[in-house]
């Protein structure tokens, strides 16, 4: 399986889940989650596999999180504008985010990205 592999290439930890992919012998095709991030429909679709609430997928760690304020604020904007504000800003999105079939993974933790080697 081919796997959707979103990432910002200055940050490092998706410099480990790329070497981590590639030591594995993981195909993926790279995307800049900056310039060319997940659309809303793409975000809804990932979501849906995933089973997991929007705000899940918010970088809570990131510079742009933390300047518009949304730890205050996440609680009271609807799914659907969750889904808008993700979109509209590749830095909002938890990174990196690895997406293939029925897996839909966000941040590079390797115990739990094991799971490709078995799929």
């Amino acid at each position: 399986m081919k796997y959707l592999f979103w990432e910002y290439p200055p940050c490092s930890t998706c410099r480990k889940a790329r070497q981590w992919l590639q030591d594995n012998d993981i195909e993926f095709e790279a995307r800049n989650i900056v310039g060319d991030g997940p659309s809303e429909e793409e975000l809804k679709e990932l979501i849906k596999i995933s089973g997991r609430e929007p705000r899940s997928f918010f970088n809570t760690g990131g510079l742009k999180y933390r300047a518009l304020g949304l730890k205050g604020k996440l609680g009271s904007l609807s799914i659907e504008e969750q889904i808008r504000l993700l979109a509209s800003d590749g830095m909002l999105l938890k990174r990196p985010l690895l997406v293939g079939g029925k897996t839909v993974l966000s941040g590079f933790h390797p115990e739990i990205w094991k799971q490709l080697k078995q799929d």
